[in-house]
Order: structure tokens, then sequence, then C-alpha cells
């Protein structure tokens, strides 16, 4: 997975924490977003149009624009993120190597390939793990573990204003 997936979710909490309990939240520039974790805003920019594409984030355009969500976190899961980002290919993929080389037949082998099928179950049962969890499940965690942390980036956010 690339550390793409991991920016777009720290993002959406970003997004819901910027909200001032007011609303849906005011609109944050992929620069600003960035600058909160030293990141570079180009390649945040494009996992937060990847965001936008898949209706996880809406974005507002012009000098006071930005980026906000566009659901609710609770409706949101760590899938939906690394579907929007990585893609909806299967993370791997079998090249049937196993036809290349001495090793390989003539004719196309009777069975699956073990390989393959042992990776595709494995690959369901993570699909389903992130398919469970919401981002709003995550936020409860992040903020016991650092309850100062959404007031710290409001207060960040405010003073850029």
């Amino acid at each position: 997975m690339s550390e793409g997936v991991e920016w777009a979710l720290h993002s959406c909490l970003n997004l819901a924490w910027s909200s001032d309990g007011e609303g849906d939240g005011r609109a944050v520039s992929a620069a600003r977003l960035a600058a909160w974790h030293e990141l570079p805003a180009a390649y945040l920019n494009k996992q937060l149009q990847a965001l936008a594409r898949a209706g996880i984030v809406s974005s507002t355009p012009g000098p006071r624009g930005g980026f906000r969500l566009a659901r609710p976190l609770d409706s949101i899961s760590l899938m939906d993120v690394v579907a929007a980002v990585e893609g909806p290919d299967e993370a791997f993929r079998c090249a049937e190597i196993r036809q290349q080389g001495p090793g390989g037949g003539e004719e196309p082998p009777a069975a699956d390939c073990a390989i393959a099928h042992a990776m595709g179950r494995a690959e369901l049962a993570w699909r389903r793990a992130l398919a469970a969890q919401t981002l709003d499940e995550i936020r409860q965690q992040a903020e016991r573990q650092a309850p100062e942390a959404p007031e710290r980036l409001r207060a960040w956010l405010a003073a850029a204003r």
C-alpha cells in the first residue's frame, strides 16, 4: 500500500477535526493540510482529488476554497479510502509463472494456482476487515490517545486565517 493511503486517512481525520462544531466544517486547502504533517502539497493534493472522485471529500475552488468531508466519518470505511487512493484492483496478481521456464508445461494447468488461491483468501479477509472499520472508530481511538489533537489542529488552522 502506498503512503498516500496513510496521508488520506490522516487528512480525513484532520478535516473532521477542523470543524468548530457548526455545520460541515470549513474548507481546508491541500497546502494547509500538507503543512500540518510537513508533506509535499502537490502529492497530498492527488490523494485528496482521489478522495473527491470517490465522494469522500468535496472540494471548493477559489482562494477560500479547499476540501471538506462529504460524508460523516461513520459512513466512511477504511476500505473506502484504500480503494479511492489505490484503486479497486486486487493487491496480488498471479502472473502464472509456474508456466514459465523449464518447469512450465505445454498445457494449461488442471488446477488453479495454490498460491493465487491462498493470496485471494487473505485479500478477501483483509478487505472485509477494512470495510468493517469506520473512520469514526479511528477518530474515537485517536482522541482517546491524544485528546488535545482536535483543538490543537483547530487553533493552528485558525492562526493561518
